[in-house]
């Protein structure tokens, strides 16, 4: 228990650090889609993607330097199933449900630490949801059925896992799997890095580089800590307990089942048993924003404006809830701690995220300016600015 306490300890400090300083620099995801899709900025969505090459190059070096291995992750990642059903439709339930919602995961969080009791009941409601999905028969009888059949099993192909060197070591037959896993990982770290500094905009936004930059590196810490000596002696202390403490694993920062786990860690009058990385991660985010906030005199209490308001919230909730267990994490978790393995399907997930967002965000915008256009004359429209249909299916003329 001791050295539990300790490690979820220190993840609370790297929870709290995130907290602080996604608040202060405005790391928003939701927010990084809606500058791209409504102004054509991408500063927000190349500090998303700063974060992403962070991590990746981190957990690239310290794979190869052997300091961790997280190919038995608890989330995981690099499954050799490769679920794409779960990766596409939760991505997008996930991508509409923030939108909605007003946030991915983290953004609740720090909208809640800045004063925001709506994203409470967001985070009460999703957090539900993800209690209903993991610890209910609702996931298997509405998704497992169906999607489990067509996921193939890249094992069966000889593909150890679905990481993007593994699966290119074994399309080369490279000899040396090590030494090719780190110069793929470091390729595509070095890539993200040149397509977000190639114009040289990007620094000019100190926030812009500070947020990815510490997002990035929690997540990296994070995968240290409980993969490293450190946190397999936590792992194995725990196997041996009559009573293993549960959400023990090598793992980073993801918020949505997080969110399930902390309805069940209050509702066991906040037992030290339930608390778990997810709870600790959680709660200290929330920490970091409010102390934020405060310092900078930027808390203020938010209500929901109307009863439309709050149907708003609610159905992005139950989207972000359901959506983000069935992708296996959200914005952070895929997005960043997923990304970070290099793991094909968290690629995926993050691109319909973010289709998802961008469509929900443009069917909006075409209904506040059309306000009798159908919901298909919105949908289609907004396809087809995204350049997902032809233009010739459009449908009301593009704003």
């Amino acid at each position: 228990m001791e050295i539990s306490i300790l490690l979820l300890s220190y993840i609370a400090i790297l929870g709290f650090i995130l907290g602080f300083v996604a608040s202060k620099t405005n790391f928003c995801t939701m927010g990084a889609v809606s500058d791209w899709v409504n102004i054509g900025d991408l500063s927000r969505f190349k500090s998303w993607m700063f974060a992403a090459a962070i991590a990746i190059l981190g957990v690239t070096i310290f794979e190869f330097l052997s300091y961790f291995d997280l190919n038995d992750s608890r989330i995981p990642y690099r499954n050799s199933v490769f679920s794409w059903p779960r990766y596409i439709l939760g991505g997008l339930m996930f991508g509409v449900g923030m939108t909605y919602a007003s946030g991915c995961g983290n953004k609740v969080l720090i909208r809640i630490g800045g004063g925001n009791l709506k994203s409470i009941v967001v985070l009460l409601i999703a957090g539900l949801m993800a209690y209903i999905m993991t610890r209910t028969d609702f996931y298997g009888i509405i998704f497992h059925s169906w999607m489990n059949p067509i996921s193939p099993d890249l094992a069966i192909l000889g593909i150890e896992d679905q990481s993007l060197s593994t699966i290119m070591s074994s399309i080369i037959f490279a000899a040396n799997t090590v030494y090719y896993k780190l110069t793929i990982g470091l390729l595509v770290g070095f890539i993200f890095m040149y397509y977000i500094f190639r114009s040289g905009s990007f620094v000019k936004n100190a926030d812009n580089v500070i947020g990815g930059f510490i997002v990035g590196s929690v997540v990296v810490l994070a995968w240290y800590l409980t993969g490293s000596t450190f946190g397999q002696e936590w792992i194995e202390t725990n196997d041996f307990l009559d009573s293993p403490l549960p959400g023990v694993g090598v793992q980073s920062f993801t918020f949505i089942n997080p969110m399930g786990e902390s309805i069940i860690y209050f509702s066991k009058s906040a037992d030290i048993y339930y608390l778990t990385f997810g709870v600790a991660a959680l709660l200290s985010v929330i920490l970091g924003s409010f102390v934020y906030s405060v310092i900078s005199r930027n808390f203020r209490i938010e209500w929901f404006q109307s009863k439309e308001d709050l149907k708003r919230h609610v159905i992005g909730a139950v989207l972000i809830g359901i959506g983000g267990v069935l992708s296996m994490g959200c914005t952070i978790g895929q997005g960043v701690s997923g990304v970070s393995t290099l793991a094909i399907g968290s690629f995926i997930t993050l691109i319909s995220i973010v289709i998802g967002a961008a469509i929900a965000m443009k069917i909006e915008y075409y209904n506040a300016v059309y306000e009798d256009c159908s919901f298909f004359d919105s949908l289609r429209s907004s396809l087809a600015d995204l350049n997902l249909i032809p233009n010739k299916f459009r449908t009301l003329e593009k704003i």
